[in-house]
C-alpha cells in the first residue's frame, strides 16, 4: 500500500525544515530538500507506529480487528 502525505518545506539559513501540516509535531530537517523529506518521512512513520500501538492498547481481547485500505 502506498501512502502520500503533504510535506511543507521551508529554508531556514543553511537548513531545510519540513513539516506535515495535518499533524503537529511531525517535523524533519536536512541540509538539502531531499534530506528534509527523508527526515520527515521517518518522523511520520514513528508517529503512526506510536499512535497505532497506543490506540490498540485499550482494545478488548475479544474485539474483532480487520484491515482498512485507503488509496
Amino acid at each position: 500500500m502506498r501512502n502520500e502525505f503533504t510535506a511543507v518545506i521551508e529554508r531556514d539559513g543553511d537548513w531545510y525544515v519540513a513539516y506535515w501540516p495535518e499533524v503537529s509535531g511531525a517535523n524533519g530537517q536536512g541540509r538539502t530538500k531531499a534530506e528534509a523529506k527523508r527526515s520527515l518521512a521517518k518522523a511520520i512513520a514513528l508517529i503512526l507506529e506510536d499512535r497505532r500501538a497506543d490506540g490498540l492498547r485499550g482494545v478488548p481481547a475479544d474485539a474483532e480487528r480487520d484491515t482498512v485500505v485507503v488509496r
